[in-house]
């Protein structure tokens, strides 16, 4: 496989040769720390604590905004490809398979069990290759809950993906989308947004 087929921020990637593991047995074992460090120092934690859930994501490499918040119920896949800018929020049992980069940018929401997914696979090769591209939510954007946001896509600042929407390709900026695949159905007021952002 071409490394050009994967876009990992890490050095400790390491490429499948027929079959083999994507990932060295480091980088698996520094997931394992950290999927064992959010169950037991994070994910039952309050609300109110969410300093204590921005802290211990940092600690693994996460670049986010102290206004951010991220639920204990969401699951992160790595730290260390999330960046969220000011009051980003990531939602409770949201799944976040980051492989790549996820930026979540300022007052951007991403609602209850919504899916982030950087990775997929080139289905053109026997050895069924992992392929990653990040994911970026532009700020004001909201992915509403149980939404899919696909590898490579840019959800356009102020877009709305509608609850259960699949978006494969990127969204347009101020536009509603709904549906699988989504399609939009309206636009969006920049100066509700603005409103909202204002509240929180």
């Amino acid at each position: 496989m071409n490394r050009e087929q994967i876009d990992f921020d890490s050095p400790d990637v390491l490429l499948p040769r027929f079959g083999g593991a994507t990932f060295s047995v480091k980088f698996r074992a520094m997931r394992l720390l950290w999927a064992i460090c959010w169950f037991m120092l994070a994910a039952w934690t309050p609300r109110q604590m969410g300093w204590w859930r921005l802290s211990l994501l940092r600690c693994f490499g996460a670049r986010v905004h102290s206004t951010a918040l991220v639920n204990g119920r969401a699951r992160i896949w790595w730290p260390g490809n999330l960046v969220m800018g000011e009051f980003a929020l990531i939602g409770p049992g949201v799944i976040c398979y980051n492989v790549a980069r996820v930026t979540i940018g300022d007052h951007a929401i991403v609602s209850q069990r919504a899916h982030l997914c950087t990775g997929t696979h080139d289905i053109q090769d026997s050895r069924f290759p992992l392929i990653s591209k990040p994911i970026t939510l532009q700020a004001n954007c909201w992915v509403a809950a149980e939404a899919f946001v696909g590898p490579d896509v840019i959800v356009g600042e102020g877009a709305v993906l509608g609850a259960r929407g699949v978006a494969a390709k990127s969204l347009e900026a101020w536009t509603v989308y709904v549906g699988n695949p989504a399609r939009p159905v309206g636009r969006r007021s920049p100066a509700a947004a603005a409103c909202y952002a204002y509240k929180r």
